[in-house]
This record gives C-alpha cells, structure tokens and sequence, in this order.
C-alpha cells in the first residue's frame, strides 16, 4: 500500500508488499526490497533497504540498511553507512560512515561515527563515539558480543576485542582485549544534610 501523500522517485524501485505511509519521501535512486514497512513523515535518498524492514519516522541517506531491521523513530542515519540483518536502530540515533554486523543494537540516544561494530553488540542510551579531535577523524572498531554501557564515552582510535564489556559512564581510551571488564569513573561523595544548608544558602 501507498499512501496518497508520500512521493517516489522514479529512480526507486519497490519490491513485493511494501507499506509506504503518509508524506513519506524516497528521493533519488532508492531500492526497497519485499515487505518493507516505511511509516509516515520518513525521507530516505539514495539508499538500500533490505526486506522485511521498518523505517519508522527517520532520515537516511546514502546508506545500504540490511533486512529485518528496525530504524526509529527519528533516527538519522548518515552516508557510508551499513547495517547487517537483524539489527535494531532506536530513536534519536545518529550513525555516520560506520558498519554495523548483525544483531548489533543501538536502542536509543547514542552517537557512532566511523566505526566498525561486530556481531550481537549493544550499545547503550547516550554512549558517544568521539570520532573528531578538531583535526582528524579517526576510527573505532568494536568485536562480536560486546556490551558498551550507557554514557560511555568511546574515543577512537581505538579497537575493543570480541566479548568487551565497557561499564556505563566509562570513558576508553585503551584497547581492549577479549573478555575485559572495563570501568573508569568516580565514586560520589556523599555529604549528610549539606543539600538542606545549600537550599537555605540560596
């Protein structure tokens, strides 16, 4: 089904079942394949979408997006991306120039930039792949069955070896080796009744 509004292109080309919702818009040379679901307000240009997929509410561009993925709501996904089957994109995600194996989940709020993620990784809510120090960009490559926590910050180059598992609120600047268990933050302070003298003080 095509929804009245939503605009193609006629470089794309739709496979067998697909659902295009309300003021979708596939610009340029797109290629949808079979049972693809496209929900309402998504702009896909120049880009692959693998079989039996759901795009819900999201931006790509220039990216080869796998089967039986799910992307959004709102995700943006950017050029030289690619994404394996079965992987799961969230909302407010933003990937750019990286390649994602199967099973890789990247549930909610989080940044990846020129990365390389292996097989049946997640990646938690707010982590950041710090790809740019002002000069250069660089590369993250990350192995099969690894678990980056949430608000962990990954600073590239760097490589993380299959089996990581990096704690939430850690910041890596290391490589890692198989089965590493790595944790970088701070313990807080706790000081007894001091947020009742702060208040009064304000």
């Amino acid at each position: 089904m095509i929804a009245k509004t939503a605009y193609i292109s006629p470089q794309t080309t739709l496979g067998e079942h697909c659902n295009i919702g309300e003021y979708v818009c596939l610009l340029g040379t797109c290629i949808i394949g079979n049972n693809v679901t496209i929900e309402p307000f998504s702009i896909i240009r120049d880009s692959v979408i693998g079989d039996n997929s759901t795009i819900t509410s999201s931006d790509i561009t220039s990216a080869n997006i796998g089967a039986h993925n799910t992307v959004g709501p709102y995700a943006r996904i950017r050029p030289h991306t690619i994404t394996k089957d079965h992987v799961k994109i969230g909302n407010f995600v933003e990937i750019k120039n990286s390649t994602l194996a199967s099973g890789v989940k990247v549930s909610h709020l989080a940044y990846v930039g020129d990365a390389t993620i292996g097989k049946n990784t997640n990646i938690g809510c707010g982590v950041i792949f710090a790809n740019y120090n002002g000069k250069e960009k660089h590369k993250t490559v990350v192995g099969d069955h690894c678990f980056i926590g949430s608000n962990a910050n990954i600073i590239a180059p760097v490589t993380l070896a299959n089996h990581t598992y990096i704690c939430a609120g850690t910041t890596v600047t290391d490589n890692s080796k198989e089965h590493d268990f790595v944790i970088g933050r701070s313990r807080a302070t706790t000081k007894p009744n001091y947020a009742q003298k702060y208040w009064e003080e304000t």
